[in-house]
């Protein structure tokens, strides 16, 4: 068989920058550090060297890392050259490690996949990991930290060792059917099936990880010249949308995501709600986009008049600075976006409703792959619990098993984690 290629990779930030790590990760990386340092260091403890390439060149003074495996991050053996990172050192390194034998460029999310290959983390938390680094708010940091730090991991592990320990009874019945006494499962078996059943439906009930990653949806709607684009412009802080005291300024829906309090949101502007003429039909296009942006939100912020808004729509009494002002008397919030009058107050609202809605933090979240296969282990769990044959019923909890294995990735395809670890980038 062929060794293992052993991969590198810068897995620091784009230089210029102040350190530039570079990684290398297989049978040959403690030879590569022979190579451009001379030495090979004591294991996990940084060391100074001046690294050479093969021809005897200097390329940087660096401090060097030295990881023996299976004990690393990958699983195998692991080195670190941690330069300066100018674009001409990180350059002149990575030409020097690719002229050895046996060493290439890494492509994206090798170092994770070879991480799960090895046994060192599992599929729930290598998606953990990507969610992490893609992170852009606080909600979504804590949310994937969560998962690629395990917490999801530990719990199917226990949820499947109560199937395992189902399976055991069903077997025990099974392998002393011929005796009358034991030939019928006991009456808490169907209990214990419903129990679990029901905890897995209630992690099927939270709020997918997804939903961190588009944000909690606010539909700003109304009629024309009700003030939405100016609350708009506010509330994402940028001249995003075109104000005008013009009615049908804004024809299509313009959508903004920001983060308010490490919370994600993602805003959307729509054309004033109003009967267009057939003179108009680019009006009409945005009003039509309009009404289907409220059918997809999360919450609307009325500016219309009162009552005549979607059903659990946030009442909003806008432009209370202006002479022609007229007050909701049921109005959730009175502001101004000119002014900046109850804005504060609002934004408040708005995370305490999207902490709400949105997965909480910390708490391990499912994405829709792990949804799914949640979903196919309750359904089997369901299926069991009404059934009275034991092969029936050892046939569905092997199911709910295989769905947990697909779901940490115990049992997988070759194209899913294709498509998982693509999404890496090539440090990682």
């Amino acid at each position: 068989m062929s060794e293992t290629p052993t991969i590198f990779a810068l897995s620091s930030g784009a230089p210029p920058a102040g350190v530039g790590v570079i990684r290398v990760s297989g049978p040959r990386a403690g030879a590569a550090l022979v190579t451009l340092a001379g030495r090979l260091p004591p294991p996990r403890r940084a060391s100074l060297a001046r690294l050479h390439d093969g021809g005897g060149g200097a390329l940087d003074e660096a401090l060097i890392l030295w990881f023996p495996g299976p004990n690393t991050a990958t699983g195998e053996d692991l080195a670190e050259f941690h330069c300066h990172a100018g674009r001409a050192v990180i350059a002149a390194v990575e030409a020097a490690l690719g002229a050895l034998p046996g060493l290439r460029r890494a492509e994206p999310g090798e170092f994770t996949r070879r991480a799960f290959a090895n046994g060192r983390i599992d599929l729930a938390e290598a998606e953990g990991l990507g969610d992490l680094l893609a992170a852009e708010t606080e909600l979504q940091r804590a949310a994937a930290l969560a998962n690629a730090g395990g917490a999801l991991s530990r719990q199917v592990e226990l949820w499947r060792e109560r199937v395992l320990g189902l399976s055991a009874e069903v077997e025990g019945v099974l392998d002393f059917s011929d005796e009358e006494d034991s030939a019928d499962l006991p009456q808490c078996f169907t209990w214990n099936i419903a129990a679990l059943a029901a905890e897995l439906r209630e992690w099927l009930a939270r709020p997918r990880s997804e939903r961190l990653g588009e944000g909690f949806r606010v539909v700003l709607a109304g009629p024309p010249n009700a003030g939405k684009s100016t609350l708009f412009n506010t509330l994402v802080e940028s001249e995003a949308a075109i104000t005008s005291p013009i009615a049908g300024t804004t024809r299509d829906v313009i959508e903004r995501s920001v983060a308010i309090g490490g919370v994600p949101f993602t805003f959307i502007d729509t054309a004033g709600l109003r009967e267009t003429g057939a003179a108009d039909p680019i009006e009409a296009i945005g009003i039509d986009r309009a009404r289907g942006a409220l059918a997809r939100a999360d919450l609307v912020l009325w500016l219309g008049p009162e009552g005549e808004g979607p059903v659990n729509a946030w009442e909003i009494a806008a432009q209370a600075d202006r002479e022609d002002f007229v007050a909701k008397p049921a109005a959730r919030f009175t502001l101004s976006a000119a002014t900046g009058e109850g804005i504060a107050v609002l934004k408040t609202a708005l995370v305490d409703a999207a902490r709400a809605a949105l997965p909480k933090p910390g708490e391990a979240a499912l994405n829709t792959r792990q949804h799914a296969r949640l979903a196919e282990a309750a359904e089997a769990l369901d299926d069991a619990q009404h059934l009275s044959d034991p092969l029936l019923v050892a046939e569905e909890l092997r199911r709910a098993r295989l769905a947990f294995d697909r779901l940490i990735g115990r049992a997988t395809t070759e194209d899913m984690l294709d498509t998982l670890f693509g999404r890496f980038c090539i440090g990682k």
